[in-house]
């Protein structure tokens, strides 16, 4: 979803500049605040466009970004002899294993957050590879972003 404004501005002369620079720069999600005290000087819509788009794309420049990498995580039950396999695959995909547990009927219990992509792939290859369908996935988190610099 995109939205650019011209608060007191004449349409198309600030929002859209600005929304430009952003997209210019290659950002997503991304918040661009342009106050422009008015002196006296008319400027005209080209001198606007110009004025909102630079001054965006300076600020875009020179503002510290963040990359938001969406994770997912799955908590799963298995027979502790399938544990190789499981840290194996999640190691493959690029997961960290957490809250291991081992029970007294030898079974291991696990969480596995990894980058929400992965994790349909993850999840089937616990499935059909690292416990031949001897999985119980106990509860689906829901997704949380880890920012990554």
């Amino acid at each position: 979803m995109e939205l650019c404004l011209d608060v007191g501005e004449p349409r198309g002369t600030a929002g859209v500049p600005i929304l430009g620079a952003i997209k210019g720069e290659g950002l997503s999600d991304t918040i661009c605040i342009v106050v422009r005290y008015s002196g006296g000087i008319k400027l005209g819509a080209g001198g606007l466009i110009r004025a909102y788009g630079g001054t965006g794309r300076l600020v875009l420049r020179t503002a510290p970004t963040e990359i938001h990498i969406p994770k997912s995580t799955i908590r799963l039950s298995t027979r502790a002899a399938n544990s190789g396999a499981i840290y194996s695959l999640a190691a493959k995909y690029g997961g960290v294993t957490s809250g291991e547990i081992y029970n007294d009927w030898g079974e291991l219990e696990v969480s596995i957050t990894c980058d929400e992509v992965n994790g349909d792939r993850l999840k089937q290859g616990i499935v059909d590879h690292a416990t031949r369908g001897g999985v119980m996935f106990i509860q689906d988190k829901s997704p949380k972003s880890i920012n990554e610099r």
